[in-house]
């Protein structure tokens, strides 16, 4: 097999005014990463060199379209988060799309400023940014914050030095009063997008981009399906990638392409091709997101022998399990149904939280998993106190479960693995 690269284009990132010498070094070790991670895969799905190609063109290709768009007046703006209304930006014929801030490699830029002891996505999200050293934060318009917790919503003071960034406040309850600002929040936003646009939002320009957000919702609602199956016909692995792309890529190709691969593991299903194998122990994991490149538990996880079914996360289910009502008309009405599907998002943030805990389980039972891997990144505090109802509630239900807490860094590795290999000892019987 040929080396995977990671292409190059010195010359966009250099107008974009890039580290370039050092952001090259980043893209070669990514690329070597991703090879080792990925591409040595063995009885892996043909449709998934789409998704390679998507990586491969991930810091050029689609940086050109972005600036293509802009280009057209079209606005391209920048999250970190599931609860931007990515409905309202398509409406006006803009770009959303995800940010970087799942590697070390920029946390400590980030430490020149931020504290140590919070959030390692918040880290080396600024960290990307303060050192120029990500292409997606040089292209956007703005960037979308919001106030789902205390590192983030105070990082986005500092960070609209740099770049400009609009804050969204997000309820910490779901009573009605909260659900009315809620609504509020999203108008403001919409009145945020079309400023930049330069034009309103139609109701048919609405209504367009609900069918289009719900249709990549369903794709890979479908995909998670057929992860479910037993034995599973995709690693836990590429389940994981193509959710990370699902923040970056155009949604109708994306879209299309995820029902492709679903037609291929469809036959998968019928001949019953196992992946990594038919007896391999089934893992759900609970928690915080997994930010492209962050591929460590699901690499260790598979590493062992096992596979990866489900994420019950920001990155995996959350982003995906809810649709918008698409028969409601007249703006007021879509706007109260758009908003009524982002409450439905179970973040940690909120208080009570029973919906997520229930959602936890249910989503164990759906994967037909055997064990869940609660994992969550150092210093966020609302999932790190939300594991004790996780666990309780495991307990209770009889349910197999380990807790990890971890950061981007490789030091860790040698230890987690020790853990996994046990836990899925323990499965085994």
């Amino acid at each position: 097999m040929s080396s995977f690269e990671i292409k190059a284009y010195p010359e966009l990132w250099q107008s974009l005014d890039m580290d370039v010498e050092r952001f090259d070094k980043m893209r070669l070790m990514m690329g070597d990463i991703y090879e080792k991670t990925y591409l040595h895969q063995q009885n892996r799905p043909a449709a998934m060199a789409y998704f390679d190609s998507m990586i491969a063109e991930i810091h050029g290709g689609r940086i050109k379209e972005l600036l293509a768009a802009k280009e057209e007046g079209r606005p391209v703006i920048g999250t970190f988060c599931v609860y931007i209304p990515e409905e309202i930006v398509l409406a006006v014929g803009g770009v959303c799309v995800g940010l970087c801030g799942g590697s070390q490699m920029s946390v400590p830029d980030a430490e020149k400023i931020l504290p140590r002891n919070i959030c390692p996505m918040v880290k080396s999200a600024y960290g990307f940014k303060a050192g120029r050293i990500c292409p997606y934060f040089q292209a956007v318009d703005f960037v979308y914050g919001e106030t789902t917790c205390d590192a983030k919503k105070k990082t986005w003071e500092i960070l609209d030095r740099l770049v400009p960034t609009y804050v969204m406040e997000i309820p910490q309850c779901k009573n009605p009063r909260d659900i009315a600002l809620w609504l509020e929040e999203v108008k403001d936003f919409k009145s945020k997008v079309e400023e930049v646009a330069g034009r309103l939002i139609s109701e048919e320009d609405l209504a367009a981009a609900v069918k289009t957000m719900n249709n990549k919702r369903k794709a890979l609602q479908r995909l998670n399906s057929l992860r479910h199956h037993n034995p599973s016909p995709i690693s836990g692995k590429d389940g994981l990638l193509i959710e990370q792309i699902a923040f970056y890529d155009e949604p109708i190709r994306f879209t299309e392409k995820v029902n492709e691969l679903c037609d291929e593991l469809d036959g998968r299903v019928n001949s019953a091709v196992a992946v990594p194998g038919k007896n391999a122990i089934r893992i759900m994991v609970a928690g915080t997101p997994m930010a492209l490149p962050n591929w460590k538990v699901h690499n260790l996880v598979e590493g062992a022998g096992a596979v990866i079914v489900n994420e019950e996360s920001c990155i995996g289910t959350r982003y995906f399990k809810d649709l918008i009502d698409e028969d409601v008309t007249g703006m007021e009405a879509m706007l109260a149904a758009l908003t009524d599907r982002y409450k439905e998002i179970d973040c940690s943030c909120f208080t009570p939280n029973d919906e997520r805990i229930s959602q936890v389980i249910k989503e164990f039972r759906d994967s037909r998993a055997q064990g869940i891997i609660n994992y969550s990144l150092q210093f966020c505090h609302t999932y790190n106190l939300e594991e004790i109802r996780i666990r309780e509630a495991c307990e209770q239900e009889g349910i197999p479960y380990m807790f990890i807490e971890s950061d981007y860094s490789p030091e860790d590795i040698g230890q987690l693995q020790t853990r996994i290999e046990a836990f899925l000892e323990q499965l085994e019987g």
